[in-house]
């Protein structure tokens, strides 16, 4: 025992290690430290508010009154303050930034994880062991243990992919943890406590589902951090960004169609729909500058113009993707939900990206040399679209036929692409988070920069021309979005509990009798009386009228948990007929039984007499039987192994139909049997769904059976093979 102890530990550390960072020091540790601090607070503003609230409706003293009013106010304050601070460090998106490229990137919006309460599950679990499994708490410590070790870990997740594994470990356990200790019925007393991600008012519920949306949802706020830390000055990086990005909308997404009723605004469907719509903008953001460094790198001697023009409708496409975005933050409820500095910096990137796609397009024009390309005239009748508010300040020309018209038309989109930069620069400067910002501002002035000097190089001191507006640039874009769903099958995780039996059977919405022991003895020449079915748990599918097993206390549909001392619940089917029969003439079973309906037990008989029938109609044969020997020695005789699919297996929840296990015949006796006994088949009083009323051949009858002709099980043809096993 102690040798396992000493190998355990090593991997239980290291799955803690790879996965969690709980002492990190990093600007993303200490930020994640504030707004866990803050929580705190915020929740213990809410309880005083809260107070004070109820003893000011029920005093009806005037002077207490106005003194629990004035508190009142205090609170009100103190945790609007507090909510602002949560609100400025939300709105700290440079710690999340990569900042390594030799240029300044415009921010993208991360997300920060959700916090929440470290629960003890050792009591409430223990004592649901005992009371419904009827098994020491005791012996399941360990498991408790490493699922407190787990939910712990996950607490503090790397920002890679080893935080993600540890994030989709703890919700796959979930599953497990979930059937196994939390009843439909009735609650444990266990309440899961998240805090709100942004606003940091905490929430609880009894309920696993809120546990598994909280958890997903730091998973896609995670996607978000890891596809911002990328270095986006680099397509490999970019193509890290987008995939990040796609996972996290994919992980909001499924949780906006799989969970309702949230209890946080964070998992409300407004603002989940928001987020994903965010997701998918950044995404497009990165495609678009992936677009930018291709075209970059491969026109650095000469301006392609249909290179610029596909970037710059491609610009056109990502600010009018977060003009949709901007909307929706601009409304309630999320309006009231996102810090501002996030609805300020989406009406940023709206401005920025359509400037930029006036800046490409005038650059196209100005920059080509020679005349243009069919593509590139298909191109420019498609490229501008009308606008009915500014018909008579737009310029007519479309599709520029000299050089003239070419500088005058790049001349009025240049004009354009410096007034939304101007603007973009101004919705900045109305923010005081953005203001903070230096990244953005250096974005921000780099653009305007080059396209004034680009304005400047091509204005004449002699031009008095109105330069009217251009038109707008009809949006379009060559990528295609997929979300991708959390693929929740590749972070396969082990059963803590598996000791407990096949979660299908032995789960808390399932009832059974306590465990009952039963010991049979009989002679050699006797058998117990009883067949078996199934396997993990064996079924007990019959028992004879008067039998010894129906003496010892055996019923129909028990479940057999264990055989002399051994755990068989995951026991296969052949695995507990050879301990049957390696036992001998003695006899130790451990039963229970299901308190599940008679008429839905009864209704699955049905079903599988019913499906044995058709089998047999299949193979040709209305009254099947199998192959039998004259003469059976050792231990037994087992029969031959044919699956089917009609047999009923307990692994499968429902009761559904199944492949079945193998059936045998077996007995505990050590004798040889005459064919005597086979008249009893026809003879004896079984339910409609054992194999006897199928002709199959029964060695192990008990002591008293009227004989028969032994040529009647002589000579038969193993035609059908009925899954039930006879231990008679």
């Amino acid at each position: 025992m102690l040798k396992w102890v000493v190998f355990a530990k090593p991997q239980e550390f290291r799955k803690r290690v790879v996965g969690s960072d709980p002492r990190a020091a990093t600007c993303r540790g200490k930020l994640q430290s504030k707004r866990s601090k803050l929580n705190m607070e915020i929740n213990k503003e809410l309880m005083l508010r809260a107070g004070a609230e109820n003893l000011f409706k029920a005093t009806t003293n005037k002077k207490m009154r106005e003194t629990v009013a004035l508190e009142l106010s205090f609170v009100n304050s103190n945790l609007q303050l507090l909510k602002e601070q949560l609100a400025e460090l939300n709105s700290s998106v440079e710690v999340y930034q990569n900042g390594t490229g030799e240029e300044p990137e415009i921010p993208m919006i991360p997300l920060g994880l959700k916090e929440t309460k470290e629960i003890d599950f050792r009591e409430p679990f223990k004592d649901f062991i005992l009371e419904h499994y009827s098994e020491d708490g005791a012996d399941y410590e360990n498991a408790i243990a490493e699922f407190m070790d787990i939910r712990q870990a996950m607490r503090t997740p790397t920002r890679d992919a080893n935080g993600i594994s540890l994030l989709f470990e703890h919700f796959n356990q979930l599953y497990f943890v979930e059937r196994r200790f939390f009843p439909p019925d009735r609650s444990l007393g266990i309440y899961f406590e998240w805090y709100d991600s942004l606003t940091g008012v905490p929430n609880s519920q009894r309920t696993v589902a809120f546990e598994k949306a909280s958890v997903l949802f730091n998973v896609g706020a995670l996607y978000t951090q890891i596809g911002t830390r990328q270095d986006r000055s680099s397509p490999k990086g970019l193509d890290a960004a987008v995939d990040n990005f796609l996972r996290s909308a994919g992980t909001f997404q499924y949780i906006l169609e799989n969970f309702t009723n949230a209890p946080s605004m964070d998992l409300s469907p407004a603002t989940l729909e928001f987020l994903v719509n965010l997701m998918c903008a950044q995404a497009r953001e990165c495609l678009l500058e992936k677009g930018e460094l291709n075209f970059l790198d491969s026109n650095k001697e000469s301006i392609d113009v249909d290179d610029c023009l596909t970037v710059g409708q491609e610009a056109g496409h990502v600010s009018e993707v977060y003009a949709e975005v901007f909307k929706v933050i601009s409304q309630p409820p999320v309006k009231d939900y996102v810090p501002f500095s996030w609805a300020s910096l989406v009406h940023v990137k709206k401005e920025h990206y359509r400037a930029l796609a006036h800046y490409y397009v005038a650059v196209g024009i100005l920059d080509h040399k020679g005349e243009f390309g069919n593509k590139t005239l298909e191109t420019l009748q498609f490229l501008h679209e009308e606008d009915e508010d500014k018909v008579a300040n737009l310029i007519e020309i479309r599709v520029p036929q000299n050089q003239n018209e070419r500088r005058y038309l790049g001349k009025a989109h240049l004009r354009e692409a410096l007034l939304l930069h101007e603007e973009a620069m101004r919705v900045n400067r109305m923010c005081r988070e953005l203001r903070k910002k230096d990244v953005l501002q250096d974005v921000l002035r780099l653009a305007h920069d080059r396209s004034l000097n680009k304005y400047a190089s091509i204005d004449e001191e002699d031009d008095f021309q109105e330069v009217l507006d251009p038109p707008a640039i009809v949006p379009s874009s060559q990528y295609q979005l997929s979300l991708a769903f959390p693929d929740l099958g590749q972070h396969k995780v082990s059963d803590l509990f598996s000791t407990l039996g096949p979660v299908a059977i032995f789960s808390a919405k399932h009832h059974w009798t306590a465990p009952r022991t039963v010991r049979l003895k009989k002679r050699e020449h006797e058998g117990y009386g009883f067949s078996v079915r199934g396997d993990a748990p064996v079924i007990i599918a019959g028992v004879d009228i008067g039998s010894i097993a129906e003496n010892g206390g055996m019923k129909d549909a028990d479940y057999i948990v264990a055989i002399n001392e051994e755990d068989v619940k995951w026991s296969p089917h052949d695995h507990v007929v050879s301990l049957i029969k390696r036992s001998g003439n003695a006899l130790k079973l451990r039963l229970i039984t299901p308190l599940d309906s008679k008429k839905e037990n009864s209704h699955k008989i049905s079903i599988q007499s019913s499906t044995e029938q058709a089998m047999d109609k299949i193979r040709g044969s209305s009254s099947p039987t199998s192959s039998t020997s004259g003469h059976s020695s050792g231990s037994g005789v087992q029969s031959a192994a044919l699956p089917l699919s009609s047999g009923y297996s307990p692994g499968n929840s429902g009761g559904e139909l199944s492949s079945s296990p193998a059936s045998s015949i077996t007995s505990g006796s050590t004798r040889s049997h005459n064919h005597k006994d086979s008249k009893n088949l026809k003879q004896s009083n079984l339910p409609s769904t054992h194999p006897v009323s199928h002709g199959s051949w029964n060695p192990f009858s008990k002591k008293g059976s009227d004989k028969s002709n032994s040529k009647t099980s002589q000579h038969v043809t193993p035609h059908h093979i009925n899954d039930n096993i006879i231990l008679r």
